[in-house]
């Protein structure tokens, strides 16, 4: 069985190969996804956490230094997939740590990592299932959990029809600590045994966003908004989306001319693509980081913001945000950003990466759903013009993280139990 695997991803990886040098994901430090670490590393039966990219390094972050504080002895290796989950895991690591990518699942190639790296315990973030790692870290005793863990819609369909396949790999993980109880419904489906399923909750929740670095009226000052002016935050936008965007931003401009917007793109790379959109359109934009450096020239009442790491500090000023990803089928981003804010959020019908925190936050009123450039316009022009409906929305919203908080600590006892 392993044997025709190997295969398989053996040839799977050769056919990719062309695709990898294509997309330039030969990143500085693919050669530890052949199984290279340095040749001075020194563990002594370390955790290690893999989370596969951004959102679940981030959410893991909280978990790490939690289990830090309960057992400060131990040292963490932190695996991801894409060159920006390592990015966040640099960030979470201490000098004692180890950061690298995930080894190929190759028998080969993973039996050699576990064996220099030899866990105490290995944590898998939301649900990556690699049949070979798991597997060898199976016959050394290394217990495998499960946190955050979850599955979506289309993976639940997928997995049912290869559940006979899967059943040996899930038997080998210890605990799975998921996050609702369709989750743990679903994990039940496809083989585990309900006594090894516990509800913990999303760990995202407890990803509170810090207080911003630049007081608001230092954030209104940078783009020179004046007292009356409002401003409309399109977060995390698609190709598709700006068009779609600012098709909805003519029609409140003509109702509502003291209305700013700016756009944050979900790649900032692509400012000079949403200029000329822009452009197109009709509009003057100001790139943000040319705020200062250019004249605003009347008529620019959009902004592109180009930089990354200031889009919390626009959130502090927002009167009304929309979380892109979701007009077009992306899946949407995350919600809970915004509204640690208390902001009025809105959003595209295709939030299926966010299905379980969409629907909390429509079931409770706390977030509006769109389908179309005429329903966002709308809604936009309703909640920029009744304040209190924007004030309940975002209070509704930040109110729901508050209550949903909890998961990291929740996951850290669970995991406690199998370090004793």
């Amino acid at each position: 069985m392993f044997i025709i695997y190997n295969l398989v991803f053996l040839l799977f990886a050769l056919v990719n190969l062309p695709v990898y040098l294509f997309k330039g994901k030969f990143h500085k430090g693919f050669s530890a996804r052949f199984g290279k670490l340095p040749k001075s590393l020194k563990l002594d039966r370390p955790i290690w956490v893999h989370a596969v990219s951004v959102g679940e390094a981030a959410s893991v972050a909280g978990l790490i230094t939690e289990l830090r504080s309960r057992y400060p002895k131990k040292s963490f290796v932190i695996t991801t997939v894409t060159p920006t989950g390592n990015k966040i895991a640099q960030k979470i690591a201490k000098d004692t740590d180890l950061v690298t990518y995930l080894p190929f699942d190759l028998s080969w190639i993973v039996g050699s990592v576990i064996n220099r790296i030899n866990p105490s315990l290995f944590i898998i973030a939301e649900t990556e299932l690699w049949p070979n790692l798991i597997r060898c870290l199976y016959k050394k005793n290394v217990p495998i959990v499960t946190v955050n863990g979850r599955i979506s819609d289309k993976s639940f369909k997928g997995y049912l029809g290869i559940s006979f396949l899967l059943k040996p790999t899930l038997e080998r993980i210890r605990m799975f600590c998921v996050q609702t109880d369709v989750d743990a419904l679903r994990f039940k489906a496809i083989g585990v045994l309900a006594n090894k399923i516990k509800v913990t909750g999303n760990m995202k929740f407890d990803i509170a966003p810090k207080a911003s670095s630049q007081p608001a009226g230092s954030s209104r000052s940078l783009l020179r908004l004046k007292s009356h002016e409002k401003l409309l935050i399109a977060a995390s936008t698609h190709p598709g989306e700006e068009k779609i965007i600012l098709e909805a931003y003519k029609g409140i401009c003509a109702a509502m001319p003291e209305v700013r917007l700016l756009i944050a793109p979900r790649h900032p790379e692509r400012s000079h693509e949403i200029f000329g959109i822009i452009k197109k359109a009709g509009w003057g934009s100001m790139r943000v980081s040319r705020v200062g450096i250019d004249d605003l020239k009347p008529g620019s009442p959009v902004f592109i913001l180009d930089t990354i790491g200031q889009l919390l500090n626009f959130y502090n000023i927002a009167d009304v945000v929309f979380v892109g990803g979701s007009l077009i089928k992306k899946g949407g981003h995350n919600i809970l950003e915004p509204a640690a804010f208390a902001k009025p959020i809105i959003f595209g019908p295709y939030m299926f990466n966010f299905r379980d925190i969409t629907d909390l936050f429509l079931k409770h009123h706390a977030a509006v759903m769109v389908n179309d450039a005429q329903e966002l316009q709308a809604n936009i022009e309703l909640l920029l013009k009744d304040h209190q409906r924007s004030k309940e929305l975002g209070e509704a919203a930040q109110k729901l993280i508050w209550q949903n908080q909890g998961a990291t600590l929740r996951n850290a006892r669970e995991i406690g139990l199998l370090l004793i």
